[in-house]
This record gives structure tokens, C-alpha cells and sequence, in this order.
């Protein structure tokens, strides 16, 4: 199927590709969005870039349009980033985003956080008052029945492993509080990482609708 939002995707990415300088390290997400974000980054020439991604998809592709992509694993990784960009399946009013709709949280989440500045990208449809289910999940093999028993709620996707060995799963139950549910989660013994995405740890989300295009500074 044709995806109706994906002009607005391009547009919301060709726009986020002025945030990168030469000479900077960036970490390039994954998903629909960020394949609109390669090509306007390699449009734009830079020499010196030095990109992580968090999948091999995403590398393949960057590697193919010219970019440089270093590894992000092991001790001899890239350790500190100066940008990273990256879609999201919601942006709430308050900040806080839902992330890992393409099972890639983990990464995601480890590649925004080794970022000076973390900007998210969206079509206007993802911008949203607040946040709904499902909210992924990476959970450990080992233990994943007692794991699911004290999450509740939880439906497993019928998805390869992660790239990191992973079950991926959603949980489906509506919240209120995003901040209670992310601390929850990420106190459960067993939940590798969940796609709550808080507001400290963005700087800016590029929301585009049409040609229109909305960027929110969050820090």
C-alpha cells in the first residue's frame, strides 16, 4: 500500500538534514522516516560525517548513498555522538514519544542517548495530545514467562529476535502517566528496554503536514 503520509515524512526529514554539519557524528534511527533522511543527507555533500545507525538496513542504504557508517558496538564503537535523528510512532504535547513500532528501540534509545542533541522527526499524524498503547518491548528470553505474568498486558509480535537477541513484544494496556509507566517498566527484571521516550532526552521534533512544516525546540 501507498503511504499516505510519506510526503509529509520527506518533507519533515529534508527539513532535519539542515540540522547536520560537517564534520559531526550522527545516528541515523530507523523506519520510513529516516530513509527520507539518507538521500537529503548525502545530497547535502558533507565530507566528514561519521554515521552509527541502529540497523543493518539503515547501513546497507547509508553505505550505498556514500555515507560513512562506524560501528556502535564493542569497546572500540563510536562513544559519544553530536547528533542523532530519528522517527517516532508518537509525539505527545508534553514531549514524551513512543518509539519501536519497527521493533528497533533498544538501539534507538542507546544511539539518542550518546547524542548531544536528539531531534525527531514525524508526519503531523504522529503529533498527538497523549500517548496510546501499544508501547514496545525488548524482553530477555531467559524467564519470559514469569516476565510476562508480572507485566500483564503484554502481547508478543510475531517478529524475528532482535539483533540483540531480544523477544519483542507491546504492551496494550491504556495509561495515563507515561513517566509511571516508563519507570515501571524499566523496574521490571526481565524487560530489556520499552519505547517510552522522555522529554529530557529530545531537543527538537520536526513535524510536517503538507509542506508545512513545525519545529518544536524541547531543550
Amino acid at each position: 500500500m501507498t503511504d499516505p503520509f510519506a510526503h509529509d515524512k520527506q518533507v519533515a526529514a529534508v527539513a532535519s538534514a539542515q540540522f547536520v554539519e560537517d564534520g559531526m557524528s550522527v545516528g541515523l534511527g530507523t523506519g520510513s522516516t529516516v530513509a527520507f533522511l539518507l538521500p537529503a543527507l548525502a545530497e547535502r555533500r558533507l565530507k566528514n560525517l561519521r554515521c552509527v545507525s541502529t540497523s543493518p538496513a539503515t547501513s546497507a542504504l547509508a553505505r550505498k548513498l556514500g555515507l560513512r557508517v562506524d560501528t556502535f558496538s564493542g569497546t572500540d564503537g563510536v562513544a559519544h555522538l553530536d547528533i542523532a535523528i530519528d522517527g517516532a510512532d508518537e509525539v505527545a504535547d508534553s514531549g514524551w514519544l513512543v518509539k519501536g513500532g519497527g521493533a528497533a528501540h533498544t538501539r534507538e534509545k542507546a544511539v539518542a542517548a550518546a547524542a548531544d542533541r536528539f531531534v525527531v522527526v514525524v508526519s503531523g499524524n504522529k503529533a498527538v495530545d497523549r500517548l496510546t498503547p501499544p508501547v514496545p518491548l525488548e524482553l530477555a528470553q531467559f524467564g519470559l514467562a514469569s516476565t510476562l505474568r508480572r507485566l500483564g498486558g503484554v502481547r508478543l509480535r510475531d517478529v524475528p529476535i532482535s539483533p540483540d537477541g531480544g523477544v519483542i513484544a507491546d504492551y496494550m494496556t491504556p495509561f495515563d502517566d507515561p513517566a509511571e509507566l516508563a519507570d515501571r517498566l524499566a523496574n521490571t527484571v526481565g524487560v530489556v528496554e520499552h519505547g517510552l521516550f522522555p522529554p529530557s532526552m529530545v531537543s527538537d521534533v520536526v513535524i510536517a503536514s503538507g509542506d508545512r512544516v513545525e519545529t518544536r525546540t524541547l531543550r
